[in-house]
């Protein structure tokens, strides 16, 4: 009798120390997956900031950047403002940018991805939106952006810019769409700083001027330069679960150490451009307070210690291109 109370007793405490210990394993891993439901039923729909949220408006500024640099540069070569070219440009660079974002929320998503992922859900991975939906707003996106490079080829005549304007789309998928995306082999960066620097901008100023004076050359690659860095700092905030995702970003492959320190020259590789264009354009001396924010995102990439706080590096690099790209406008203008 006393044995099989003792029995009883074992058998019982077994069953509560492997509840316990499910129990811990429940609250192991990625909290935002502890958070979200895998049962459509049970999440709740899009909002309206949802939708905003995965737009991530503060990348924005990387598409508006070259632009105006692009802009600026124009008008060293021809007085003449074409300022519907250059909206057209404006629309064509925010349309593929916010499309870029929303093919990224579908592409991560459904390949899980997302699933790993440290900060805010994404639309796809948390259930909150179809994967057909997300993938319609990029498409949707992709089609304004395609308006608005027809548009601009119209106006100017120059039809064979339909073929870059193609790889510009081609590009904007690829990165994490497709079997073989280039955003997971490394790839990312290099194609960031052709696209979002050097044809953003060269093609901004080509289609508005006729030419490409090197001023436009030297703002592209400042323009790329930062860019390149807000991919780096989005990275390297991602680091861990784009380790365990298998996907192989740039930062992945370097390391940590290595990212800080290439995220470093870059931001300084912009200033010291924008440093050799004052020797010229006096008013770009203006351009170095940009470095504030600039600055600040440097010191938040080599002393963070969650990586969330790496939003806020993003933010900064993004508003100091945008602050970078403005006074470069107004010295080669003013």
């Amino acid at each position: 009798m006393a044995g099989s109370t003792r029995k009883k007793r074992a058998h019982s405490a077994h069953k509560n120390g492997a509840h316990k210990n499910s129990a811990k394993k429940k609250a192991q891993g990625n909290p935002q997956r502890a958070r979200v439901s895998r049962d459509p039923a049970h999440v709740a729909p899009a909002t309206l900031g949802d939708w905003i949220g995965a737009a991530r408006l503060r990348t924005l500024p990387l598409a508006v950047s070259p632009v105006v640099i692009g802009t600026g540069a124009a008008l060293i070569a021809k007085t003449d403002f074409h300022w519907v070219i250059a909206l057209c440009c404006l629309a064509l660079a925010v349309s593929i940018q916010i499309g870029v974002n929303f093919a990224n929320d579908y592409s991560d998503g459904i390949r899980g991805t997302d699933d790993h992922r440290v900060g805010p859900a994404r639309l796809t991975a948390s259930r909150k939106a179809s994967p057909r939906a997300v993938l319609t707003a990029s498409l949707a996106f992709f089609g304004i952006a395609a308006i608005a490079g027809i548009a601009i080829v119209v106006r100017t005549g120059q039809w064979w810019m339909l073929l870059v304007g193609a790889a510009c789309l081609v590009a904007a998928w690829f990165y994490t769409g497709g079997k073989h995306p280039y955003g997971y082999a490394g790839l990312g960066e290099l194609f960031v700083f052709v696209f979002f620097g050097l044809v953003a901008t060269v093609g901004t100023t080509y289609v508005q001027a006729g030419s490409v004076p090197q001023e436009a050359w030297f703002g592209a690659v400042a323009a790329g330069l930062l860019a390149c860095a807000v991919l780096l700092a989005n990275n390297l905030r991602d680091i861990d679960q784009d380790r365990l995702a298998g996907k192989r970003t740039l930062t992945v492959r370097i390391g940590k150490r290595a990212t800080q320190l290439v995220f470093t020259v870059f931001v300084l590789g912009a200033f010291a451009i924008t440093a050799f264009l004052a020797l010229v354009y006096p008013l770009a001396w203006l351009g170095l307070l940009a470095l504030i924010p600039g600055a600040c995102a440097i010191l938040i990439v080599w002393t963070y210690r969650q990586p969330r706080e790496l939003v806020v590096a993003l933010s900064l690099t993004s508003l100091t291109s945008l602050a970078l790209a403005g006074l470069l406008c107004w010295a080669f203008v003013g």
